[in-house]
């Protein structure tokens, strides 16, 4: 199996603006054999039709001259691009084959793909992995796929970002997942994301080589065993979606990825980091906030929260409590200096973690 297929996927969520940048970006990578599909998350601000505009060639989007990213998706590629749109239902189905056959090559000659690109316009804004879900839905039902990438809306990539992650799981194999190395978009030569290490004992995920520069890690391009991988870039082989499942929907938005990692590691198969594999992420973006905001807040301290009560075991899960609590009271008494509201939404987001998460963030 050479170059098997691939479905990229893109959830969008009132975003349009990066998304296009991002398709533009993936849409000249040198990988041979993959489709991109662009998920909505029912957005409020019509982003679906910009999209759709942007695909027809009715506009694009600007990116600064003095960017030094702006090659990865500079200049625009051809278009028209041929497109198919699903609602959620039609998706789960595995849409239409007979009008994706009939737009099939019919691509621009400076696209790498030969497929057409996938709409799908769910109708609610469930989350993350709820709007995941749905595409993969759609890629497990046509079942003609060898592994799903899922990739942030607010990144890009180079030409040989994909080739590289798919070049390593065909020689390590389906019984894994697959992440690369992450770079913040408005510092491109510092590292969000160099691997992951999640601790049993803490309950809690760090990742690697953060806030470091290329230059500063040794064997720096070497593969490597991890226990965690950021789903902002993640590669899952249809193999490992059968064994592990679908993606948490309890989670809403974070912590999904530390939960699915955990699934994967926890039944034996293994968690792998690429770092020739790059991608640039504009931090922050996905929630339409700097890093720390009342709704990232929330749904961190409820789900990390939850996700150690739901999954650890035994002592550890009662040791990694514990510590929590302690330095949660040390961390709401902290901020409440500064910011009382901010105080309140993790305390909210910790008596809703204890519920099981039945309460809605209301």
């Amino acid at each position: 199996m050479l170059n098997p297929k691939i479905y990229i996927i893109l959830l969008n969520y009132n975003g349009w603006a990066d998304t296009i940048e991002c398709l533009e970006s993936v849409l000249r990578n040198d990988y041979e054999n993959y489709q991109v599909i662009v998920v909505d998350n029912n957005s409020p601000n019509n982003s679906m039709e910009y999209i759709k505009a942007w695909a027809e060639g009715k506009l694009d989007v600007w990116v600064n001259p003095n960017n030094p990213l702006r090659r990865l998706s500079f200049p625009p590629v051809k278009k028209p691009i041929p497109y198919v749109f699903y609602n959620r239902d039609e998706a789960e189905k595995g849409g239409n084959q007979a009008i994706e056959d009939s737009l099939k090559d019919k691509m621009p000659e400076d696209i790498t793909t030969k497929y057409p690109l996938v709409f799908i316009q769910t109708g609610y804004n469930g989350g993350f992995a709820f709007g995941n879900n749905v595409a993969i839905k759609y890629a497990l039902a046509k079942n003609d796929f060898d592994s799903v990438i899922l990739l942030n809306n607010d990144t890009v990539i180079q030409k040989d970002t994909i080739k590289n992650l798919v070049k390593h799981r065909i020689e390590l194999g389906e019984k894994a997942i697959y992440g690369g190395r992450i770079f913040y978009y408005s510092n491109p030569e510092k590292i969000w994301y160099d691997g992951g290490h999640f601790n049993e004992w803490l309950g809690r995920a760090t990742h690697i080589n953060m806030g470091k520069f290329e230059n500063q890690i040794k064997e720096n391009d070497k593969e490597k065993e991890v226990n965690f991988i950021t789903f902002c870039y993640v590669l899952i082989p249809k193999c490992t979606l059968d064994k592990i499942g679908l993606l948490d929907e309890s989670y809403f938005m974070y912590v999904e990825d530390l939960d699915y990692s955990y699934r994967v590691w926890k039944s034996g198969y293994k968690l792998y980091h690429i770092p020739t594999s790059k991608v640039w992420h504009k931090v922050g973006a996905s929630s339409g906030e700097d890093e720390v905001s009342e709704f990232s807040a929330y749904w961190y301290h409820r789900n990390i929260l939850l996700f150690r009560i739901k999954k650890l075991k035994s002592v550890k899960k009662i040791i990694a409590l514990i510590l929590s609590f302690i330095l949660r009271v040390g961390l709401i008494f902290i901020i409440s200096l500064k910011s009382f509201t901010l105080s309140k939404v993790i305390l909210k987001g910790t008596l809703h973690s204890m519920l099981n998460g039945k309460l809605k963030n209301e």
